[in-house]
């Protein structure tokens, strides 16, 4: 089998093919393979898994998902200057990546797999809360992939994984804790990356429930998640109103005082509430 040592360093990919990151994709390049190959491994065993990559960027996370024995990588890659550099690892790894240029946002790529599915990448800043949301957020559940092993922004990953209480909690801590066990794999400095993003990174996985952790209409939950907190600084009596005129009585009869907020708000009391409004 052909390691990753076959294939050139980084800086030599992109200087070859004249890949400068751009801004307006949100690219921030990983150049460090010994990084990459790390952030593979978190991902756990991939063999006889097919992968999903967005953003591959020069390939750096696609050589170590490959080196680590995935059994197919699908990379999404929007920036047509990045395919003759994907192309060449295709050729090292024969029939075990395609790569498909598009924008992620715009495909639905996990229909072109097979199970058991892992999701692994360095997502565009831009795109990669909304990715994470509809990954969430599918018709059914369990989804199609088994894991999500994703790099954000570190604000973004410690919204992911924060509890009640904190000011990182919100919307995007309950629909992944409901359904997902979470926890933060690794942290890189802006340093790591080509050129320095402002902020730090950090990787997050999430790794698929058979079931959610509590009994709920996603569909309910997400409109009563979405209404507390985008008015999250008022108490729930006022955030909530527009959902039921009944609201204080709704959320008395399920233990939550109509006077909390939604970041004291656990995801149990959030499907319980769910659940209370949901009821004819």
């Amino acid at each position: 089998m052909p390691t990753i040592d076959s294939l050139p360093p980084l800086r030599d990919v992109i200087t070859t093919h004249g890949l400068s990151a751009k801004k307006a994709l949100g690219q921030n390049f990983l150049l460090d393979l010994n990084l990459t190959a790390k952030i593979a491994r978190q991902a756990g065993d991939l063999s006889g898994m097919d992968v999903l990559e967005i953003g591959p960027g020069p390939g750096g996370l696609t050589r170590g998902l490959l080196a680590e024995g995935a059994r197919r990588v699908l990379a999404v890659e929007k920036d047509a200057r990045c395919l003759p550099a994907l192309a060449e690892i295709a050729a090292v790894y024969p029939g075990r990546l395609e790569v498909v240029q598009g924008d992620a946002l715009a495909l639905n790529p996990l229909e072109q797999l097979t199970p058991p599915i892992a999701i692994c990448a360095n997502l565009p800043y831009n795109v990669g809360t909304e990715l994470l949301v509809r990954w969430l957020t599918p018709s059914a559940w369990p989804p199609v992939w088994d894991r999500l092993t994703l790099m954000f922004q570190k604000e973004v990953a410690e919204r992911i994984v924060a509890k009640p209480g904190s000011k990182a909690y919100g919307r995007l801590a309950v629909l992944a804790q409901w359904r997902c066990d979470v926890r933060i794999a690794m942290h890189l400095p802006p340093e790591a990356f080509t050129p320095p993003p402002k902020v730090s990174s950090a990787v997050v996985q999430l790794r698929a429930l058979p079931a959610p952790r509590f009994e709920a209409d996603p569909k309910v939950l997400e409109r009563v998640v979405a209404a507390g907190f985008n008015q999250r600084r008022k108490m729930l009596r006022a955030s909530l109103k527009g959902l039921s005129p009944a609201i204080e009585d709704h959320l008395t009869a399920v233990g939550i005082p109509p006077t909390e907020r939604a970041e004291q708000i656990s995801v149990e009391g959030f499907c319980a509430l769910a659940r209370q409004l949901a009821i004819p």
